[in-house]
């Protein structure tokens, strides 16, 4: 089992999960992070830390987010790995509860 970033993280894009992280499995797009299924030890610490509130546990994934478990897995493939914490992009807070916003991912 891993954890999943979902829609939310969408234009958003809080790092604040990748500082805890004890064996660095987000990976980072132009607009988006995403969690390596394959990497992830299940240690909980990252979904307490999205100001998002973006990630789940996969056994906790809401219906509607499922498709964010294959993409999470898939993409974690394409992107970079990101081990600090950077600055959210500034409108962050703007897009922080925008509903569907999965039409705005930039892969």
């Amino acid at each position: 089992m891993s954890y999943v970033v979902t829609d939310n993280c969408i234009k958003c894009k809080y790092t604040d999960c990748v500082e805890v992280c004890p064996v660095d499995c987000f990976h980072e797009g132009p607009n988006f992070l995403v969690i390596d299924p394959e990497e992830c030890i299940d240690c909980t610490l990252c979904e307490p830390e999205c100001p998002a509130e973006a990630i789940y546990s996969e056994d906790d994934l809401p219906p509607e987010m499922e498709q964010f478990l294959q993409l999470n897995a898939e993409l974690a493939q394409q992107w970079p790995l990101i081990t600090e914490k950077k600055d959210p992009p500034p409108d962050a807070e703007d897009w922080n509860g925008v509903p569907d916003k999965l039409q705005y991912l930039e892969r």
